[in-house]
């Protein structure tokens, strides 16, 4: 395994994935259509064009979630590999070849990425990091909370955002938690992790991802 630095999800167009084809040709353009025809329980469904595959280094790290029609190029040009495919056994057709579609694609050469260590703040990765359940009651959550209210100096961040039941956020409007005698269940912290920088982007992360990911996602 190559020596370097953790590999953060971004920049990847500096680090040569986003220019796939060999110097000189053209890139491979590849006009498809999805064969469903495979037996089983059907996976979640993800239309065409917002289905994501994960793209994994070669050492198996991840890195991000490419568009399916992105990733079938990539295995089509020879830059990667299936490691899994759809549940289903959908194979996209092109007019010389089929290809299985992905759920998760490997690289067949290692790619090197500038290391960031800090995780950008979004709802899905807000959400990921509380397992989609609200920081005062438990229950399923649908919006986020800041802890303490903007309107009363707190800051928009991972320690002072947390995710929150539409019940709840209603309740605690601009009140502090000590007003209301409410407790959090979890210290809210900044998630650590190249996966998470993933996760933050991702609104909905395919369950075949989660073993490649680091930590579970809810």
């Amino acid at each position: 395994m190559p020596d370097r630095q953790p590999t953060p999800i971004g920049a990847l167009a500096n680090a040569g994935i986003a220019s796939l084809a060999p110097s000189g040709q053209k890139q491979a353009v590849v006009h498809a259509v999805v064969d469903g025809g495979g037996a089983g329980p059907a996976p979640k469904a993800f239309p065409w064009g917002r289905r994501k595959v994960l793209l994994l280094n070669a050492t198996f790290e991840p890195l991000t979630a490419l568009p399916l029609r992105r990733a079938v190029v990539l295995v089509v040009c020879g830059k990667a590999e299936v490691v899994h495919g759809d549940p289903a056994g959908a194979v996209v057709h092109s007019s010389t070849s089929e290809v299985v579609v992905p759920s998760v694609i490997r690289l067949s050469n290692y790619v090197r990425v500038p290391y960031r260590g800090r995780v950008p703040l979004t709802r899905a990765g807000l959400m990921h990091r509380d397992r989609y359940r609200c920081a005062y009651c438990g229950g399923r959550a649908e919006t986020i909370d800041h802890v303490v209210p903007r309107s009363r100096g707190g800051a928009h961040s991972w320690t002072n955002c947390v995710a929150c039941c539409a019940k709840c956020n209603h309740r605690k409007a601009d009140k502090l938690l000590s007003e209301l005698g409410w407790r959090l269940r979890v210290v809210p912290a900044a998630p650590r992790g190249p996966h998470w920088r993933l996760l933050a982007g991702v609104t909905e992360a395919d369950p075949l991802w989660l073993p490649y990911l680091g930590e579970p996602a809810a």
